[in-house]
């Protein structure tokens, strides 16, 4: 009894002590505890970007497509989206970004700004 416990332990041990994966650090932490601050406001400032620019996104293809439904066909310009009345104003972008359309496609999209 007492081998096989200690076998046991023995072998318990070499699991817990083999290679451990790396800790998983994405480009929003340096891994480093003194700047974890930091890291959490980047965080947090890259998740109201993308939440900003979606919302957006959402609300001008949701106009677009209204307004392909009303017309048979997409706006030529996206500001035909306000002069229809679907939208009061293109909704505001996160700074460093833009809005592109396709015409063709009748889709808008944000690319960042040059």
């Amino acid at each position: 009894m007492k081998l096989s416990t200690f076998i046991f332990f023995i072998g318990l041990l070499g699991i817990s002590c083999g290679k451990q994966p790396d800790p998983d650090i994405n480009e929003n932490s340096s891994g480093n505890p003194a700047t974890a601050p930091v890291d959490y406001l980047g965080a947090v400032n890259k998740g109201h970007k993308k939440a900003t620019t979606d919302t957006a996104l959402m609300q001008v293809n949701g106009a677009l497509n209204l307004y392909k439904a009303s017309n048979s066909r997409p706006p030529a310009f996206l500001n035909e989206l306000i002069s229809e009345g679907l939208l009061a104003e293109l909704p505001a972008l996160p700074a460093g970004t833009k809005w592109t359309y396709n015409p063709q496609t009748g889709v808008a999209s944000v690319i960042p700004a040059q």
